[in-house]
Parts: C-alpha cells; sequence; structure tokens
C-alpha cells in the first residue's frame, strides 16, 4: 500500500474506533428511577451517592413523595424501578405490580416544636389543647401512624393543618406556622436545631415498617435489584442507622 493510502486507512480507522468508544460509551449511561417516601429523603440521598460510587455509570434519579401518591403513580402506569414505602399498607395497593417487598427500615413518630417551645409542650397529651398542631392526613402513612398513637394514648388531636406528606408537616413548624407537628424521628434529627423534640412512650404504639420493591416492567431490572440488596445491605443499614431508622 503507497504511504499515502496508509494514512487515509489509519484516519478512518481511527475515526471508526473514536465512534465505537463514544457510542460504547453513549450506551453505559444508565438512569435507575427509585420512587421512595418523603421521609427518606436524607438517607436515600447518601445512598443514591454510594452506589453511584460503586455504579460509576449509574445515575440515581429520585422521586420523593407521600408513599400513597407514589403508589397511586405506579397502579397508573409510572414508569420506575424501584419503590421504596414508608408502610405496608401502600405497599399492598400495588402488590401485583411490584416484586418481592422486602423490609429494610422502621421508623417511629415524636413531636416537633419550633426553638423554645413557645406553646410549652411536653406531651402528646398536650396537643389534645388549644395549640395549632399540624398533622399528616390519614391516607399517609405518617397520619396512619398518628392516628394509631391518638387512640393507644386516649387523646383526641384537633389538627389546624392535614399534611400529604411528612416533610410538608415539618416545613410548617420549621417555617412557625404551627405550635407543634407530629412527624418521623428521622425528620426531627434531619431538621437539626430547626425544631425541638419532645419524645413520648405511646409512639412505641405505631412503629412504620419500610418495605422496598422493585417494580414490574423496571427499565433497569437488574440495576432495581441491585439497588434494594444494597439498601438492605450493610452499607443501608449503616446509612439508615445513621439518620435515625431501625433497621430489621
Amino acid at each position: 500500500m503507497m504511504p499515502k493510502l496508509r494514512t487515509i486507512a489509519g484516519a478512518l480507522l481511527a475515526l471508526v474506533l473514536l465512534a465505537g468508544c463514544g457510542q460504547a460509551e453513549t450506551q453505559q449511561q444508565r438512569t435507575l428511577t427509585v420512587l421512595a417516601a418523603a421521609s427518606l429523603t436524607e438517607s436515600f440521598d447518601e445512598l443514591g451517592a454510594r452506589f453511584t460510587a460503586e455504579h460509576p455509570a449509574v445515575r440515581v434519579q429520585f422521586d420523593y413523595q407521600g408513599s400513597a401518591t407514589l403508589a397511586e403513580q405506579i397502579q397508573q402506569g409510572r414508569p420506575a424501578d424501584v419503590f421504596a414505602s414508608a408502610d405496608e399498607g401502600n405497599m399492598a395497593k400495588v402488590r401485583d405490580l411490584v416484586g418481592g417487598p422486602q423490609t429494610f427500615a422502621t421508623n417511629r413518630l415524636t413531636i416537633v416544636v419550633p426553638p423554645g417551645n413557645p406553646a410549652g409542650i411536653t406531651s402528646l397529651a398536650d396537643l389534645a389543647g388549644d395549640h395549632a398542631v399540624v398533622v399528616c392526613a390519614p391516607q399517609v402513612p405518617c397520619g396512619s401512624a398518628t392516628q394509631r398513637v391518638a387512640q393507644a394514648a386516649g387523646v383526641r388531636l384537633a389538627p389546624v393543618s392535614e399534611e400529604n406528606d411528612v416533610k410538608s408537616v415539618l416545613n410548617k413548624v420549621v417555617a412557625g406556622e404551627a405550635d407543634a407537628g407530629l412527624v418521623y424521628v428521622t425528620d426531627a434529627q434531619a431538621a437539626g436545631d430547626r425544631v425541638q423534640r419532645i419524645d413520648f412512650p405511646e409512639s412505641q404504639q405505631a412503629v412504620n415498617t419500610y418495605p422496598i420493591a422493585t417494580v414490574n416492567g423496571a427499565p433497569e431490572p437488574e440495576l432495581a435489584a441491585q439497588f434494594v440488596d444494597f439498601a438492605r445491605g450493610p452499607v443501608g443499614r449503616e446509612i439508615l442507622t445513621h439518620h435515625g431508622f431501625g433497621t430489621p
């Protein structure tokens, strides 16, 4: 082959190789979509970062909302890879649409008040008084737990607002729009000194169990299974415990 022809052939080969490398890189970029209860925000953000560190070509995309809302979206056919619910009831609603839910965390309620506790609240019974109290709506897990602890304590609550997820309850207390709110221990911990936490013994009567499952027809079924195992494994337990969750 003449030198000039060799040069042209070499250039063409290089272009082909570069195109192949580019295509391979594009193919390696994968997105894992995880629908998770709002109370998992801080812990799953950290979990996703650790998962990505072990799978550099994978981007974990989270959507945090109330478990009831997410379950309804799955029923309506929303594409997703993993569903993590804050209770077993909402996971049961999509039983035929997910594979093998497994328990991975537990959580319980606590009272949060603004710093300095201006309303002087010290117990669950105090929430039945003339205070502006915010709780979760009954159809979401934290609201269901609220009803159970109130019933166990014989306390009749008259909230000024019922929110669709626990973060909304927390935000109203942080914003000074309520004297007190009932949230998960993990949310109170995540809020730091923006709220004051008041534990109460009746919370042990309503410990929520968190299940996680792959979604049937997941765009990334293999990654979905790996993420579920990761959440339930040593790294997941370490992160969840750090954020205040109980683990199986």
